[in-house]
């Protein structure tokens, strides 16, 4: 099976890892506009935007979350691994309206992750089904793991791409 791919290296500030953190808004936005700016590119080259998903490591995840919720353009999935929702309180209250308000989310986290505390993870998962169908947001956690990746995780998000981009015919 033959995927197409696009790595970006894209990245905000992390201000501090709590829940009352500051955050950088600005830095998050503009990350955030970047990789819409990738999809329209992707979208120009012929690949619909809903045979796109966004995926990431920790603040990789992060803005995968925050740019699929607050984009215009229909994606096939997010992928957050060890990760967090940005700016998670300067979103709606209440469900998401938008194009994405049913898009599938594959959240993963270590339960050992010193870096990123599942207790972020949980937070995050929890504040995501308040905003688009609970029904199509996964939460997985690994035993043991810590801020890296595991096969089972690697096995988890093979499943999630291979249903959620079925070949094209």
């Amino acid at each position: 099976m033959l995927y197409n791919c696009v790595l970006f290296l894209l990245r905000f500030d992390i201000i501090g890892l709590s829940p009352e953190a500051q955050e950088d808004e600005a830095g998050i936005k503009q990350a955030a506009e970047h990789v819409k700016v990738l999809i329209d590119q992707e979208v120009k080259n012929g690949i619909p935007s809903n045979r796109i998903i966004l995926g990431g490591f920790s603040q990789g995840g992060a803005l995968s979350l925050y740019t699929a919720l607050t984009t215009h353009q229909k994606l096939a999935g997010v992928i957050a691994l060890s990760s967090w929702l940005p700016l998670r309180t300067s979103l709606p209250q209440g469900a998401i309206s938008g194009i994405n308000k049913d898009i599938p989310i594959l959240q993963c986290h270590g339960d050992c992750d010193p870096l990123v505390p599942l207790m972020f993870g949980s937070l995050t998962f929890e504040k995501l089904k308040s905003l688009i169908n609970p029904v199509t947001v996964t939460f997985k956690t690994y035993s043991g793991m810590m801020h890296s990746s595991c096969i089972e995780e690697m096995m988890d998000v093979k499943q999630f791409v291979d249903k959620h981009l079925p070949p094209v015919d």
